[in-house]
């Protein structure tokens, strides 16, 4: 009987991001781990693997798929209202214990996340995609820069069809994967997932390429935006969501963050939920850092004006929100606030066309489901 492992390395071709060592090993650039693999073993992932002095990539599957609203990515600034078309694949670089996507993430690494791949081409995806009326096409649901390759192979066939691309990521990069996704790529959503090196190598990672992908999507003109999942005790000290927040100002005021309530999953079942009170703390300290767009995420209706787009600079409301659903849309088609001509920063329709769906779904049924 085949095993998961045997499935995933049939579903598999030569990749890119990669250069030999010497005659054994090989370094892997995809991400920040830059893996040194000997022949025969795999990295930190599981799923890039050195065979005969080759990198070997994922290829040619996806471990699901779903539409959701823009809004769940969450992309605030990005086309409001627009449909995206999500696929992910197996594995990721990071083991968090609170993962909400542990089945697809961690799968090879916990015998209990098990998640079959779906045989799929890239043309398919970018077909099925157009077929919903999906605007953008998203990587996601595991840890996309693994599995670039792949990506990149996808998003070459949407660019075609006429859809915006994005990941959603831990942002734990290197130099070379984000000039190899920088052609193809349109949006980038980053978890920063705390400001301390010592809780990300509880993760598996390290904060510092974290940092530099921020810094880099940022200077090539990626639109980033940056989701914390406030983790009570954890992640939630003032001092270090102003350090934080500091650094997120730094690279560009303008830079949506967005502070979202942590429920208990996976192996987390410590700490405690995020209260609304805990992510109203946590917004005015970055406001006081100087951002300009300051989200509040998971409690929708709790969170009063958290949850819609202001100007910043008269405080008209642009866009209001309740969770994914948009309410009411004000922005010109120029993007500007309408009360002061102020542009406010983005990649905006020249028009709101009203929202395609407030819910995730499953393509194949249009079946509406809470979650993947």
């Amino acid at each position: 009987m085949q095993t998961l492992a045997d499935i995933l390395e049939g579903h598999t071709r030569e990749g890119e991001l990669y250069e030999p060592i010497d005659k054994d090993r090989i370094r892997c650039y995809a991400c920040g781990h830059a893996c040194p693999i000997p022949d025969g073993a795999a990295g930190v992932c599981k799923v890039r693997f050195n065979r005969g002095g080759k990198l070997y990539v994922p290829w040619g599957y996806v471990g699901g798929v779903q539409c959701d609203p823009v809004e769940k990515k969450p992309f605030f600034h990005a086309h409001p209202g627009a449909l995206a078309y999500s696929f992910g694949m197996l594995g990721c670089d990071l083991h968090c214990a609170y993962c909400q996507n542990w089945v697809t993430s961690q799968a090879l690494r916990d015998p209990k996340a098990i998640a079959p791949p779906l045989t799929m081409e890239p043309g398919e995806i970018a077909a099925d995609a157009t077929r919903l009326g999906a605007k953008l096409v998203v990587s996601t649901y595991n840890e996309p820069l693994i599995t670039s390759e792949w990506a990149v192979a996808v998003f070459k066939e949407a660019r075609k069809a006429g859809l915006l691309t994005a990941f959603v990521s831990n942002g734990n990069g290197t130099p070379q994967v984000l000039d190899y996704l920088r052609p193809w790529i349109d949006l980038y959503k980053v978890d920063l997932k705390s400001f301390d090196d010592r809780h990300y190598r509880q993760l598996g990672g390290r904060l510092e390429p974290i940092l530099a992908t921020i810094r880099q999507l940022h200077a090539m003109g990626v639109w980033v935006e940056i989701v914390t999942l406030l983790i009570p005790g954890f992640n939630d000290s003032d001092e270090e969501l102003k350090q934080m927040t500091a650094f997120l100002a730094g690279v560009s005021p303008d830079i949506p963050w967005h502070v979202t309530a942590f429920h208990e999953d996976y192996k987390m079942r410590g700490p405690g939920d995020t209260s609304a009170e805990m992510l109203l703390r946590a917004a005015e300290i970055g406001r006081r850092q100087g951002l300009h767009f300051v989200y509040a995420g998971n409690l929708p209706g709790l969170v009063g004006a958290l949850e819609d787009t202001t100007c910043p600079g008269c405080g008209t409301t642009l866009i209001e929100r309740y969770g994914y659903l948009i309410k009411r849309y004000a922005l010109t088609a120029e993007g500007r606030c309408p009360s002061c001509d102020r542009a406010i920063p983005g990649r905006w329709s020249r028009q709101f066309d009203g929202q395609v769906a407030t819910h995730p779904f499953l393509p194949g049924s249009r079946r509406r489901i809470s979650v993947f």
